[in-house]
């Protein structure tokens, strides 16, 4: 049989031409990998917020584009100098890359790699270039060095990760963005203590996350907080104990009912919104003294955040977060195995299933709150 490693392939992607237009199922070319890259057979993807946020043009805006950034798939080739990689593996790309040679893959406080570091501008990067063209020869940009949405992507070698083929393709696909930076924000970042108090703003997929990781680690007191109120019953099951609707609140503020349903507030608040308003709300919801406050929703990039300063002077903290502070290499592979022991069940978060072709079903279903993950079929 004739070697296609090195040749370019013809395929299906959906493709955004423009903010916030449908995407259209467009027969593309995705070039051979180079140095330092693998291409990717994807098997399946999900729609994840942040796809939406990049679609909406409200980060990096840059068109045409294949979005995508959570998924599953098996190696198709490998360019020069990959090593620990062949065809065949199964894997999970991630928005992070990971050396494991440079300084802050060396720290264990530090997940954003310095050797090959992320950026939100399209383009490989190590040389910002795309792999992708559509039928008529003309480049197509990609998302954060991934782009899921096609059926075929290159990505850079630090941002895949092998994973057990024996788990399931669409739980493995959360755990590239939304379910691992969830359920690493309380595991890695925040290390939820056993018998301590957590606060979740928002109980979409990655609320939902935390609330699993702040379970794992032994939380006793779970509060979910969301405008939804069917999110209440939804939350039970991923480990929430307590539920608040900011609009059915006798209190002036979500911060001060916390307070009063925790003596003095939580010991762990995430923020998984992406809202100024929201993160001070969790910021001002945490115990004095020692209260640690994680973002991880995504907001706009001219947003500007205020917190009452005298708060940080008595001992809180505000915490950033990418990926939820796990190194893609070495974590990823960990919550593969809890989820197939069980310690960990994430397969409540996927709502709904269709094909590449139906891919804008699933922007309408997330877009209406209808849904928390779609998993998108590369072969349905």
């Amino acid at each position: 049989m004739e070697d296609q490693s090195s040749k370019p392939i013809r395929c299906k992607a959906a493709v955004c031409r423009a903010a916030g237009e449908p995407l259209a199922i467009e027969e593309i070319v995705v070039d051979p990998p180079r140095a330092y890259e693998i291409r990717i057979k994807i098997v399946c993807t999900t729609l994840c917020h942040t796809d939406i946020t990049f679609w909406q043009a409200k980060v990096a805006p840059a068109f045409p584009r294949i979005l995508g950034h959570e998924a599953y798939g098996v190696v198709e080739s490998v360019g020069e100098h990959v090593e620990g990689f062949a065809a065949g593996d199964a894997v999970v790309p991630t928005l992070l890359g990971q050396c494991d040679h440079c300084p802050s893959c060396a720290s264990e406080h530090n997940n954003l790699c310095s050797s090959v570091p992320i950026t939100l501008a399209p383009g490989m990067r190590r040389d910002g270039t795309t792999r992708f063209r559509d039928a008529q020869g003309n480049p197509l940009h990609n998302l954060l060095a991934v782009s899921s949405f096609s059926e075929y992507t290159v990505v850079d070698v630090t941002q895949v990760v092998k994973v057990d083929p024996a788990i399931p393709p669409k739980i493995a696909c959360l755990l590239g963005c939304g379910a691992g930076t969830g359920v690493g924000a309380a595991w890695r970042l925040a290390k939820v203590e056993p018998g301590s108090s957590v606060a979740i703003f928002g109980l979409g997929s990655v609320g939902l996350a935390v609330a699993q990781g702040a379970k794992m680690c032994g939380a006793s007191k779970i509060i979910g907080v969301d405008l939804n109120p069917e999110k209440e019953k939804v939350g039970e099951a991923f480990g929430v104990t307590d539920f608040v609707n900011p609009t059915q609140i006798d209190k002036s503020s979500v911060s001060e009912v916390i307070s009063e349903m925790t003596g003095g507030g939580v010991d762990y608040s995430f923020e998984c919104v992406g809202l100024p308003s929201v993160m001070t709300d969790a910021f001002r919801s945490t115990r004095t003294g020692n209260g640690k406050t994680i973002i991880l929703g995504l907001g706009n990039q001219t947003d500007l955040l205020c917190v009452p300063a005298l708060e940080l002077l008595f001992g809180k903290c505000l915490i950033g977060s990418a990926l939820g502070g796990i190194k893609p290499k070495t974590d990823i592979p960990i919550l593969a195995e809890k989820c197939m022991s069980r310690e960990l069940e994430l397969d409540g978060l996927v709502t709904h299933e269709v094909g590449l072709r139906e891919i804008n079903t699933a922007f309408d279903l997330l877009l209406q709150g209808k849904s928390l993950r779609c998993i998108i079929w590369m072969d349905k």
